[in-house]
């Protein structure tokens, strides 16, 4: 049988190798925002006959908005972000382009976001992300009540539910920095997504370790929860890999407004799974066992594998 808890500081250990890079990302750069969190503007454009996107980012540049991200869509539309302007300014803008290119603008969507609507949509965001960790952290908490020390058993799942958080907000950082991508509305509704879905993979795992203990299986603490994860893993991969083909097919044929938020999604469906398999019950081993004193360098008088 695999000994996953046995090697639990070498998955700490890789967990730390792709968390801590996004931390100093977080730290340094930040997020590129989108137009949900900064004032700003969104177009979408149809040009009927189409035109080439150099094309038409050299027009918006000529005109004044060279700072204009532009993504062709699927449906072969346009979708413009710039800074924030007026519905009057939208449609000279339209008519310019449709002059200087040669077509026909046809205006599909049109939306402003203010400073102040910006402001509350972050705060609100943040807000949100608590209020779940807070109350996912009291509902394990209650469902594992008969067990000792339940307390335990939620902080283990938050810490499983940051990890993944972490990964996720990371990487959008490195890649904001890299390659220009933006974080908006979407991206928080990812990551609460991310966290109901890390969440509930770890309460599985958790759920049959109550059960093997209740059964009172031979062998000490992490031998239990070892054999608990073993058990539950075939389980895990086989939901995983179902959701991850199919945001994958998402990600490569849906729609440009939805590329970043399945993005998230891949990338927290592919933590989440590590997470509760390798990190969530190797914690609860870690703290029965008092093995804290490593993190920080010092070996615990009843540490051991």
């Amino acid at each position: 049988m695999m000994d996953i808890i046995g090697k639990r500081y070498w998955f700490f250990l890789l967990s730390a190798i792709i968390i801590v890079p996004g931390i100093i990302s977080l730290a340094i750069f930040g997020f590129k925002p989108g137009i949900d969190f900064k004032s700003g503007t969104s177009l979408t454009l149809r040009f009927e006959p189409s035109v080439e996107e150099t094309k038409l980012r050299q027009e918006l540049t000529s005109k004044g908005y060279g700072d204009a991200v532009v993504q062709h869509t699927s449906a072969g539309d346009f979708l413009i972000r710039l800074r924030e302007i007026t519905n009057d300014e939208k449609g000279k803008l339209a008519t310019d382009l449709g002059t200087s290119l040669a077509t026909t603008v046809t205006v599909r969507d049109f939306a402003v976001v203010s400073p102040l609507v910006a402001g509350e949509t972050a705060r609100n965001a943040v807000i949100a992300v608590l209020v779940a960790a807070i109350g996912i952290l009291l509902y394990i908490t209650w469902a594992f009540r008969r067990m000792p020390k339940p307390l335990r058993w939620g902080t283990c799942a938050i810490i499983a539910l940051l990890h993944d958080v972490l990964a996720v907000l990371g990487i959008f950082s490195i890649l904001g920095w890299l390659a220009g991508v933006e974080v908006d509305a979407l991206f928080i509704t990812a990551m609460l997504t991310v966290a109901g879905y890390s969440v509930h993979d770890t309460i599985v795992v958790f759920d049959r370790i109550r059960e093997n203990m209740t059964k009172r299986l031979p062998g000490e603490f992490p031998e239990v929860v070892n054999y608990s994860v073993v058990q539950t893993m075939a389980r895990s991969l086989n939901t995983s890999l179902t959701v991850f083909f199919v945001l994958l097919a998402l990600f490569l044929l849906g729609g440009t407004t939805i590329h970043y938020f399945v993005l998230a999604l891949l990338i927290g469906v592919a933590t989440g799974t590590y997470s509760s398999i390798c990190n969530a019950s190797a914690l609860l081993v870690v703290w029965q066992k008092k093995e804290w004193g490593r993190f920080i360098g010092r070996k615990s008088p009843s540490s051991g594998t």
